[in-house]
């Protein structure tokens, strides 16, 4: 297999999440991925473009939010930037402690971690890069 990259652009509404969803629909038929990375890519990309929309861009429609993505062979690795002022990623609560339970916010990054194979933060959390392996 070739890599295959691209980019794609669109402001921070939340509906927009769709786009998101249809391309790793068409990349996992198109590479045919197993179920378990779609599902890993689906729940982890989906999550981290809604954090970018919500808590990144603060659902400010004149930002964008820009989605980069390339796969090869070994891996897929989506790339997610927003344009807002980041946040402490090296804190975050962990929502599996008692006291975290009941709160309705705080899953997404910890989900991120465990869904991706590789994750990393840059620019003040305000760009994320994910990795899943797929072979």
């Amino acid at each position: 297999m070739e890599l295959t990259a691209d980019k794609l652009t669109f402001n921070s509404d939340t509906k927009n999440i769709n786009i998101i969803e249809k391309l790793i629909d068409d990349l996992s038929n198109q590479f045919d991925l197993h179920s378990d990375v779609y599902g890993k890519l689906l729940l982890g990309v989906v999550e981290g473009v809604n954090n970018a929309i919500v808590h990144g861009n603060k659902l400010d429609k004149n930002k964008d939010v820009e989605v980069e993505y390339s796969i090869d062979d070994k891996r897929v690795e989506f790339i997610i930037k927003d344009q807002g002022d980041g946040f402490d990623y090296t804190n975050v609560p962990d929502p599996t402690k008692p006291e975290n339970l009941e709160k309705t916010h705080g899953r997404g990054i910890f989900l991120m971690h465990h869904l991706a194979d590789e994750i990393e933060f840059e620019e003040n959390g305000s760009i994320v890069k994910m990795q899943f392996f797929i072979s």
